[in-house]
């Protein structure tokens, strides 16, 4: 099974490694000492790491007073950009580690009174997914 260090678990989560750690400590998600290379390390199996963050995104996703959606892939997060065109618009959302850019209409951004810090959720719907993997 595929292990993760507390660096490599913070990143995929999107928050910093000494929040992995706390709540490794504190039982919060599963994690285990292992000696490697004459070196104890604190690590995540990766079905416990998966589990915590679709947890994780559940409880976040309950925070945020939304519509409900058919698009389940949503990225609550803020707006750091905002570029207008003649006609076009483009808007970029930092939800935690990800950047999402979305294209839209001048209008659009207008009407919604988009601007760099507003909080934002990304809704992504796609035919077509591609994964990558180490």
């Amino acid at each position: 099974m595929q292990q993760y260090s507390l660096s490599q678990a913070a990143r995929l989560l999107g928050v910093s490694r000494d929040t992995t750690r706390r709540w490794a400590n504190t039982g919060r998600i599963p994690a285990h000492w292992e000696r490697r290379g004459g070196m104890d390390r604190l690590l995540i199996d990766g079905r416990h790491l998966a589990a915590f963050a679709v947890s994780l995104a559940q409880v976040a996703s309950g925070d945020e007073a939304t519509a409900p959606s058919s698009a389940r892939n949503s990225f609550p997060g803020i707006i750091t950009a905002v570029r207008l065109g003649d006609v076009s618009a483009q808007v970029e959302i930092q939800a935690g580690p990800h950047r999402v850019v979305s294209l839209l209409t001048r209008e659009s951004v207008e009407e919604m009174g988009l601007e760099v810090g507003m909080r934002a959720t990304a809704r992504v719907k796609s035919s077509s997914v591609h994964l990558d993997v180490p």
